[in-house]
């Protein structure tokens, strides 16, 4: 069994251990097949497929003597995709397609699935009630993927290509807080404005950005860590979550959406904010492109009031961009059974900053694009029912970097002393003037 970065490839023989196999391998050739088989292909992208696994199979295996032929008994290039369902438009719903088509076709394919009801109505893992429960905490893509069998996001007009996306899961771990004075740090705010209590939740997202030390362009942008702020929370509440959150990695600068209930927020936090545990005082902030009066002269200027009205184009263009070019790292994807004990110990600092990232993803899968009047561009939810908070949050914030932040040192100009060149004197045609 090989692992590799995306999949799970495994060679399986009929008989036996491989070890046992090869040493019979001159005896048992014509009574043994081969085969590969990929776990969990959703994740798999067909540059690895075809550079790694596809060749496996490729060259048969032969009989023994002169007239050597190959194998009739083996299912040569024969190969097995097991899959949860995951977002259309990613290379294995392509390769779905193709196989379903092949099949129907009498091309040799065959593709079958199902969904929880075929377990249940043979007794096999949780019940009926059991599952149904667990459908009213799941998110409505993750319930869809694991339990329905549905592929789920936009197959036409997705915001981003789906396996770029998922190609930007880099990051093995978040940082829960800056380390050197140095780090330049980023904090994206969206207010929600959803009527469901159970996702009526602002985001704040954290991103770090990585410069060229000589030429100080942007390298990447790593989001390393996304909080959800409730908001039954009054907003002199979440604003003193925000300032807590910021005083860990020390902002440039915190974007927020001012427009409609994020003018609110704004407002709070332009308040001189305490601790209401510790009675620490958390500061006064002041924005930087608005004419909003702070309580305190002294109040830091790092809030940049973002109104998403006619920059929306320019806001969608900038983070497919972002995506498109790489420059965009998140979190890896992590199964619940890969985290150490340790790690589990402390639920909020080593395993929520991965599945809040898994709930981005899957915001961001559920978008499309959608096309106005001389070339304005937008987004449209596939299920309406599913908010994508974390997204705006994230867009504002690479929108601001690229914006205002994307700078690069200028080499100085060394200006020419005329008087030290070697010049000479201009002559006429007789010699003299």
């Amino acid at each position: 069994k090989k692992t590799f970065q995306r999949g799970v490839a495994e060679i399986h023989f009929k008989n036996g251990s491989i070890i046992d196999n090869l040493a019979n391998h001159k005896n048992s050739l014509g009574q043994r097949r081969k085969r590969i088989h990929i776990e969990e292909s959703a994740l798999l992208n067909n540059e690895l497929f075809d550079e790694v696994l596809k060749p496996i199979v490729e060259v048969p295996r032969y009989t023994c003597g002169k007239l050597a032929i190959a194998n009739p008994e083996e299912l040569n290039q024969q190969i097995h995709f097991f899959t949860t369902p995951g977002f259309r438009s990613s290379d294995e719903f392509e390769r779905n397609l193709r196989m379903l088509r092949n099949m129907i076709d009498l091309k040799g394919s065959y593709v079958t699935g199902s969904d929880w009801m075929l377990s249940c109505w043979y007794g096999r893992g949780s019940s009926k009630s059991q599952i149904l429960e667990k459908k009213k905490t799941m998110t409505p893509i993750a319930f869809a993927q694991n339990y329905g069998g549905e592929w789920t996001g936009s197959s036409s007009n997705a915001l981003v290509n789906i396996n770029r996306l998922l190609d930007c899961r880099v990051l093995t771990t978040p940082i829960l807080k800056s380390n050197k004075d140095s780090d330049e740090y980023y904090i994206g705010v969206d207010v929600a404005r959803s009527q469901n209590t159970n996702n009526n939740q602002s985001s704040v997202v954290i991103g770090k950005v990585n410069r060229n030390p000589a030429t100080s362009r942007i390298v990447s942008i790593d989001i390393v860590n996304i909080h959800n702020i409730s908001n039954v929370l009054s907003f002199d509440e979440q604003a003193i979550i925000i300032k807590k959150i910021a005083n860990e990695y020390k902002p440039k600068m915190v974007i927020v959406d001012g427009n409609g209930l994020g003018a609110g927020l704004v407002d709070a936090l332009l308040k001189d904010n305490f601790d209401p545990i510790t009675k620490e005082p958390l500061g006064c902030w002041d924005t930087i492109n608005t004419d909003n009066k702070p309580e305190s002269e002294y109040a830091e200027k790092c809030v940049f009031d973002l109104k998403a009205q006619g920059i929306q184009t320019k806001i969608i263009t900038t983070f497919i961009d972002c995506v498109d070019s790489g420059r965009l790292r998140l979190l890896e994807k992590r199964q619940e059974n890969e985290f150490t004990e340790k790690e589990q110990s402390n639920f909020k600092d080593n395993i929520l900053p991965f599945i809040q990232t898994d709930l981005m993803i899957e915001e961001i899968s559920n978008l499309k694009i959608k096309h106005g009047n001389n070339g304005a561009l937008a987004i449209e939810k596939v299920v309406r029912k599913i908010d994508k908070d974390r997204f705006s949050a994230l867009s504002y914030l690479i929108y601001y970097i690229y914006e205002y932040q994307s700078y690069t040192k200028k080499h100085e100009s060394k200006q020419l002393d005329v008087s030290k060149l070697p010049f000479r004197a201009p002559k006429s045609r007789t010699g003299r003037w």
